[in-house]
């Protein structure tokens, strides 16, 4: 099989062996062409890049050669949140955000409290909220038609699925999101309701996340928790959950206490699937993700790219301070997920606990430039490396991949993290720039320079409505392999030539 059969795990400790799709199986057919036989002597490269995909160009992997991100939406869609507040609408609106965009989705919230804050002069108090303060309700209704124009002219001019973060808790404030949304545009919309209480959950969210609003500067936290609780009041008078009954022709799905149980009600279309299935997996509980690479290879220090090389003398010591650096941290329940290659496997032989080996978690294919110095691939293939240089995120190595297929390969393992608790993640460069895209929300163009330095732990604690993000050095030194996005495309900096250093 692979090295990762021969590693003993010490101290009891368990070892599981998958490839990414074990989660989610996803089956690609290769589609049929037909031959098309090309002329060397007349045909130029850029137009070679331009045929089909066969043998030749793409091997086993049944992707397009060159393009853009895959588009899945077809139509664009309304996510509309419905709940009380302090049931979580706004940090499942920015979680599901921050998902649709690292898979390519064009996705943007738009938040009805910040139209509301917009359009009044400085929050007073819950009376606000009262359902007989005629002028206030003015306000929202009127504040509620803006925000869904604004999110009706965004999807106009190319946005793909707008997320409408709003209480949105009543049967005729739905009727008329859904005249706006789908008779008037032709869009689809989908309702997600959060349903909670537990009364811990929404006074923890209320202590953590509301004492931050602008509606609360100032004010201290018992008198933010008193005013608060009344505003919930409020709404409750006119609360109307969403109905299978009277609401029969609505897709929606109802999750309850943050995902103890979740009901999905006529879902239609793949994004919607796509966005049952991610918010089934998410979880609120305290925990730390820790992402690190394996120690430095005999490979980085000759700068050679991908591999399956073994650990250089300061690698091992590396292997054997994140040890006891980990066992130091005392971590509960702590899973230790690694990719198939040797580097990361020998990384982890003396942690103590149960581990994992994900086919997922493999460095980025570099295809025939494979064990190769920048410098010899801007030798060889010179047009290729200026080529990545003009799109980082989208080139493929010849027959091998690019940072967008390896963010579609990594979908089943971010779904995965979802659901743990305390994970430590030993992989490569390009692995862990696209994981860390998702949890610090990176766009596309930064991805594949995010810094992600060898011997360095980076720490990762979800928060109300992201991550915290710790970076703990450990001391060992190692090559610095860190190429930044070069001023003209298809420079190399001199520190890369002929010298022993790598990606």
């Amino acid at each position: 099989m692979t090295t990762a059969c021969c590693i003993n795990v010490l101290n009891g400790g368990s070892l599981r062996v998958r490839n990414g799709n074990s989660i989610s199986t996803t089956t690609y057919e290769c589609c049929k062409v037909k031959d098309v036989r090309s002329c060397p002597s007349v045909m130029s490269a850029e137009t070679k890049r331009l045929l089909p995909p066969n043998t030749e160009t793409v091997q086993t992997k049944p992707f397009p050669i060159r393009g853009e991100r895959a588009n899945y939406v077809n139509s664009p869609h309304v996510i509309a949140m419905v709940g009380l507040p302090a049931r979580g609408k706004t940090y499942i609106s920015k979680k599901l955000s921050r998902y649709l965009n690292w898979i390519g989705i064009n996705t943007r919230v738009f938040n009805l409290g910040e139209y509301r804050r917009h359009a009044t002069t400085a929050y007073q108090s819950h009376e606000f909220f009262r359902q007989d303060n005629a002028e206030a309700m003015a306000i929202r209704n009127k504040c509620a038609v803006e925000a869904l124009e604004d999110v009706c002219q965004w999807l106009e001019n190319g946005g793909e699925v707008a997320v409408f973060d709003a209480t949105n808790s009543t049967l005729d404030r739905r009727r008329m999101i859904q005249e706006i949304v789908v008779e008037k545009m032709g869009y689809k919309l989908f309702f997600v309701e959060s349903i909670c209480v537990d009364p811990k959950i929404i006074e923890q969210n209320i202590m953590e996340v509301k004492i931050s609003s602008p509606d609360y500067a100032n004010m201290n936290k018992d008198t933010i928790l008193v005013d608060f609780l009344k505003r919930i009041e409020h709404y409750q008078e006119k609360y109307e959950p969403l109905d299978e009954v009277h609401e029969k022709d609505l897709s929606f799905m109802k999750i309850y206490n943050t995902g103890e149980k979740v009901l999905v009600h006529k879902h239609e279309g793949h994004i919607q699937a796509r966005i049952v299935y991610y918010l089934m997996n998410i979880h609120i509980t305290p925990r730390t993700i820790y992402l690190t690479r394996h120690g430095e290879s005999e490979q980085n220090l000759d700068g050679r790219i991908g591999g399956d090389s073994n650990l250089s003398a300061r690698g091992k010591q590396y292997a054997a301070i994140l040890s006891k650096f980990i066992k130091e941290q005392q971590i509960g329940g702590l899973r230790v997920w690694t990719s198939w290659l040797k580097r990361t496997i020998q990384t982890v032989s003396d942690i103590p606990a149960p581990q994992e080996r994900w086919k997922a978690l493999n460095e980025i294919d570099a295809g025939i430039c494979e064990e190769m110095t920048y410098e010899e691939i801007q030798e060889k293939y010179p047009e290729d490396f200026t080529a990545r240089d003009c799109n980082k995120f989208a080139y493929r190595y010849p027959r091998g991949e690019s940072y967008e297929d390896l963010v579609a390969r990594l979908e089943p393992v971010i779904m995965e993290l979802e659901r743990q608790e305390n994970v430590l993640v030993v992989s490569h460069q390009a692995v862990l720039r696209c994981l860390l895209a998702y949890f610090l929300d990176k766009s596309a163009d930064e991805l594949p320079y995010l810094q992600v330095p060898l011997h360095t732990i980076i720490k990762l604690t979800p928060v109300a409505y992201g991550c915290r993000m710790e970076q703990i050095k450990l001391p060992v030194e190692a090559v610095d392999t860190h190429r930044p996005k070069p001023k003209v495309p298809g420079e190399l900096e001199e520190r890369f030539r002929k010298k022993k250093i790598a990606k």
